[in-house]
């Protein structure tokens, strides 16, 4: 807690800020001391600090090649006195993002890091291997301080596996939600030595398809080091991650000393296994994972999952199939009434649907993130709609097709049409190398295995109290796992909707997975609406509350953010005072202009700002500068096609005390009708590089990452540079293929600085801008200018 607090303390800890670049460096370096100091005859530590400068290409966010010059990293090796030629690492970064003083994402970490350092140096017990903390410095600036290290120091060749500290919100348990790749005997680790366990293959596979906008180091020392190692991350309270209010009070002590125990086991399990040295000799092979309740984590090789898979699927198939032919003469009778009610179950699925017209319907009346602020509302809107549509396809058939029926046959054949939709389900996730499928082993073995408990009740004595409690009872397990993996969900995703641009519709994504979690848990219950006399109560119900809510959610009256200080759920809006010039091929200014560029983060927009700030309406959208790179805008990395939406507000110009210095320092003629153009840059720590080739011509190679020149997605080229406290100059040159004739040039290449900190980061126009919105939002500023030429 002293370390966390400590760290906090010093601010948001931008790179290239005094704050980043010296004042956290030397906290950490006197921490470090201090622990050698005290540290046991049993261990050797080492301490270097590392500026690397380097450049990749990274498939995040559209696309874009990252430069990176004199960051900073702080590393530190613990180690047996006879040295080790294997080592672990655990990895945290003590920087922010400029707006926030970064409590949960990441100091926290950085604090049980120092914490387990200085906990494993005063052992009596000497390590099997060598343990190697990263502190590294600049993660924020989309991981470049650990590709600087994994690619560049010395002691990065002896890493076998690595351990990711990260945040995608505010305290709370910390999740594994990814592992690998491969290498099964990592979650093995986990899963022996953590003392409370929380991890899920299903949010490693929802986090890999790239669902979530976000990213950590994990990446990088997987593609670039080709080491495997254990993603961990904090889940709770994501309303905040990023903002103001990721302060260190906000972080409970029992969540720092659960994190602590279980990174503490880990890594001390990873340093004295034998494993470790041998890692490639065990890295085949994945795992399925999943903890129950936090409680305990149950792991087994993918390969063993497949095969109970496609058991299970064979046992419920194999019982489906004989309950077809009792008695074979009915054999065809039986079989059209099972795909009879396999029909009607995918209709009363399907039709769940007509909540996302719902959806939609709230959107476009203004009223998305109703629920932002109060969750309940969305399962009053969303969930309510969904279980009454379903549940009256049902009575509707019920009343009109089973008219007269047997009852107690109606029930036991929607439970075989339910048994049968999981069981496709399960063997088709299960073909298609999901290791998700494991949830629906569940919603097979478990339903089955009760129907076979209580089948002779049913049959002799129908629906009784008994049958219902057996039932349920035989349901407990999926049911109960299914509720508490919708919540884990809903956790993360929720807070993602205030963050997913202006293009998403919020309320579509989350009444999607609420209807899905509706269909889910309804599956196996569907038989009760043909066993029960009525459903009219219950659709009753159902409807007013759905009706109620509705109108509620139209006049307004649930306002989507909060300024509570006890759990703030703020609106994010990004503004910058930019000041552009456009320049033709001979280098004079053909236009220029000076605004207030502003981003809303969520689909909102600015329609619950205006009232406060009139003059930002839909009158001041910004234009798009269709003969510019990315639209002629200042974006400090390549998130355009998440904001379509952002206002452009006419202010003053804005000068820079430190303006950036660009320089063409020289123009080649290459072989193969090439053309090299050397470019000098010096400027902010801060800057993005926005490049367009004309008509005819082609980027064929430059001098950044790996040389082969990778476009965004949109057709333009993405460089975001960023530096520690002091760089040289940066020097870049980019080759392009050109065609004999090229009157209006042959790239148009654009520059935007962008002023995060110090005495450029704010001018007067701009902060007062700011002092006027209100205090449900988090509006942060920062002033850039945008240049554009063309060669």
């Amino acid at each position: 807690r002293g370390y966390l607090d400590n760290i906090t303390a010093i601010g948001p800890r931008t790179v290239g800020s005094p704050e980043n670049e010296v004042l956290a460096v030397n906290y950490l370096l006197e921490q470090i001391r201090a622990i050698e100091r005290e540290s046991t005859e049993a261990h050797k530590i080492s301490v270097d600090v590392q500026r690397p400068t380097g450049s990749f290409h990274l498939n995040f966010v559209g696309g874009f090649t990252s430069y990176y010059a004199n960051i900073t990293n702080v590393v530190v090796k613990l180690e047996p006195r006879n040295g080790a030629e294997n080592a672990v690492l655990s990895n945290c970064h003590f920087d922010s993002v400029p707006n926030s003083p970064g409590a949960s994402d990441d100091a926290v970490s950085c604090a049980v890091m120092l914490e387990i350092l200085n906990t494993l140096s005063k052992s009596s017990e000497p390590l099997q291997h060598a343990v190697i903390f990263l502190f590294n410095g600049a993660e924020e600036n989309i991981l470049q301080a650990s590709h600087g290290f994994i690619t560049q120091h010395e002691w990065a060749k002896s890493i076998r596996a690595f351990i990711n500290l990260e945040a995608a919100g505010v305290g709370g348990k910390e999740l594994v939600f990814q592992t690998g790749p491969e290498n099964p005997w990592l979650v093995e680790a986990y899963v022996t030595a953590a003392k409370h366990p929380f991890a899920s293959v299903v949010a490693q596979e929802v986090f890999q398809s790239g669902i979530i906008p976000a990213d950590t180091d994990f990446r990088i020392y997987r593609d670039f080091g080709n080491v495997p190692g254990i993603d961990l991350a904090f889940i709770e309270n994501g309303y905040i991650y990023h903002t103001k209010y990721d302060t260190s009070d906000r972080i409970l002590t029992d969540s720092i000393q659960r994190a602590g125990d279980n990174i503490l086991s880990v890594l001390k399990y990873l340093a004295t296994s034998d494993k470790l040295a041998k890692s490639f000799e065990y890295r085949h092979g994945n795992v399925v994972f999943f903890d129950v309740l936090g409680l305990f984590v149950v792991a087994y090789p993918a390969r063993v999952g497949t095969i109970m898979n496609y058991i299970t699927a064979a046992v419920a198939f194999l019982y489906l199939s004989k309950k077809v032919l009792q008695p074979k003469t009915r054999a065809i009778h039986n079989l059209k009434k099972l795909f009879i009610a396999f029909g009607f179950t995918l209709l009363s699925w399907v039709c769940t649907l007509a909540v996302l017209i719902v959806a939609v319907f709230i959107s476009v009346i203004g009223r998305s993130l109703s629920w932002y602020t109060h969750f309940y509302v969305s399962v009053f809107l969303y969930g309510t709609a969904a279980a009454a549509m379903l549940i009256l396809v049902h009575t509707l058939a019920k009343k009109f097709f089973y008219k007269n029926m047997n009852e107690q046959y109606l029930g036991d054949t929607f439970f075989d049409a339910s048994l049968m939709i999981w069981s496709i389900a399960l063997a088709v996730i299960t073909q298609m190398g999901f290791f998700s499928a494991f949830i629906c082993t569940l919603w097979v073995a478990f339903p089955l295995l009760a129907k076979l408990m209580i089948h002779k009740e049913f049959s002799q004595e129908g629906a009784t109290m008994k049958f219902v409690m057996m039932y349920m009872l035989g349901m407990f397990v999926p049911y109960l796992y299914t509720i508490y993996l919708s919540w884990t969900v809903f956790e993360m995703f929720t807070p993602v909707m205030g963050r997913s641009g202006s293009e998403v519709q919020p309320d579509l994504v989350l009444a999607g997975l609420i209807v899905v979690v509706t269909v889910i848990l309804s599956s196996y219950f569907i038989n009760f609406i043909y066993l029960v006399k009525s459903t009219k109560t219950t659709l009753i119900a159902l409807t007013t509350v759905f009706v109620v809510t509705l109108i509620l959610v139209c006049s307004g009256i649930f306002f989507p953010y909060s300024s509570d200080a006890a759990n703030p759920r703020p609106k994010r809006v990004f503004l910058q005072h930019t000041s552009r010039r456009f320049h033709d091929l001979d280098g004079n200014v053909v236009k220029s202009d000076s605004g207030i560029w502003i981003n809303g983060f969520d689909y909102t927009g600015m329609s619950h700002i205006t009232p406060h700030v009139p003059e930002i309406n839909d009158t001041i959208r910004t234009p798009c500068e269709e003969q510019a790179p990315f639209c002629g805008l200042p974006w400090i990395l390549p998130v355009h096609l998440m904001f379509w939406k952002t206002w452009y507000l006419p202010a003053q110009e804005f000068f820079p005390r430190s303006p950036i210095h660009f320089k063409v320092l020289s123009k080649e003629l290459m072989p193969w009708n090439s053309v090299r153009l050397s470019f000098e840059v010096s400027g902010p720590s801060h800057m993005s590089v926005y490049i367009r080739p004309h008509e005819g011509s082609a980027l064929s190679a430059w001098s950044l990452g790996d040389g082969m020149p990778i476009a965004t997605v949109g057709g333009d080229y993405f460089v975001f540079y960023s530096r520690g406290l002091q760089a040289a100059p940066w020097h870049f040159w980019v080759e392009l293929t050109a065609p004999e004739k090229h009157s209006d040039g042959i790239v148009s290449l654009a520059i935007a600085a962008h002023y995060l900190f110090g005495e450029d980061q704010q001018s007067p126009q701009l902060h007062a801008l700011l002092e006027r919105f209100p205090n449900w939002t988090f509006s942060f500023g920062w002033s850039s200018t945008y240049d554009l030429f063309v060669f």
